[in-house]
């Protein structure tokens, strides 16, 4: 028989128990995951629409704390172009958990040079903007409209996530042009994510398999193990199909690159619509076992530490 006095005191035992858990999540929503890469609205004609609260849902089902919602401007990114004007208006009441990104094509016309686009990025970080992306244009990754934009950022103070592929961002095995933006922008962070970043994971990429998922034991001495090497500006995040088989396509090596590379990769997903399959779940909570301290790294701490949230 539960008396007045036995429940209050579960009551209250259960409230105790509630906060203990909550302050160990600190200024931090619950939850195991920060999500590096999600969209809002409708993505591609050949999808539907996704809210701010369905996309919570789904982040609470999946136990994901906290998620960086990324505009999509450039025509090859995207069927319909998601701004970002749309991605601060949508996150805003949800600001505890949805992080906005802004972006802006480097084939805009501006004027003022420099500072004029230092400005046009300042009106996104006063709105509540905490980093540039995605950055998916149909040029060259080293294009001197890109470096200008790159080095816009860096004075902004804004990390620049960036897709890479045959088609957006291009660039050659080795990923030369990637390199030559990271010397000349020290000062600006950048988090690779798509086909031809993740395929540069192994030291056989070649032109094709950069718009691809290659399959295989992968090779060391890839291009991204080299970057991360010689330049601290460099950091990966493991979303979509192209993050997933980076490390799903060699387990073992897998494994090993993230321990090695463990303070300069984050999770994510690219969860853009209703009832989509995400990879990542099953990978690493099925198929890898990492070290606690790696986990928390790759899972919430350095996505924090990087968009300066800690």
């Amino acid at each position: 028989m539960v008396t007045r006095r036995s429940f209050i005191a579960s009551v209250a035992v259960t409230a105790v128990t509630s906060s203990i858990s909550r302050a160990k999540e600190g200024p931090f929503p619950p939850g195991k995951y920060f999500d590096m890469h999600t969209h809002l609205g409708q993505t591609w004609n050949s999808t539907q629409v996704l809210t701010s609260e369905a996309l919570l849902r789904w982040m609470d089902a999946h136990d994901i704390s906290q998620a960086v919602i990324l505009p999509l401007i450039n025509p090859e990114a995207s069927s319909y172009p998601l701004t970002p004007d749309f991605v601060l208006t949508e996150t805003k009441p949800y600001r505890d958990r949805l992080i906005p990104f802004c972006t802006i094509d480097p084939r805009t016309s501006y004027r003022g040079g420099h500072k004029g686009l230092v400005e046009m990025l300042q009106r996104y970080i006063d709105r509540g903007a905490k980093g540039f992306g995605e950055s998916k244009p149909g040029i060259p990754f080293d294009d001197p409209r890109n470096m200008a934009l790159f080095a816009a950022c860096g004075e902004a103070g804004l990390p620049v996530l960036f897709h890479l592929d045959n088609q957006r961002n291009t660039d050659k095995p080795g990923l030369p042009g990637l390199q030559k933006v990271l010397i000349q922008n020290p000062k600006t962070n950048f988090i690779g994510h798509g086909p031809g970043w993740w395929a540069s994971i192994s030291g056989d990429a070649t032109q094709e398999s950069l718009g691809g998922y290659p399959k295989g034991k992968t090779i060391p001495g890839g291009a991204i193990d080299q970057l991360m090497e010689k330049y601290p500006n460099i950091y990966g995040e493991l979303s979509a199909g192209s993050g997933a088989n980076s490390i799903s396509r060699d387990l073992e090596f897998g494994r090993e690159f993230l321990i090695r590379r463990q303070d300069r990769i984050m999770f994510g997903t690219d969860f853009l619509a209703p009832g989509q399959q995400v990879p990542q779940f099953e990978l690493f909570e099925q198929k890898l076992d990492l070290p606690a301290k790696v986990e928390e790294k790759i899972f919430r701490y350095n996505a924090r530490k990087l968009l300066k949230l800690l």
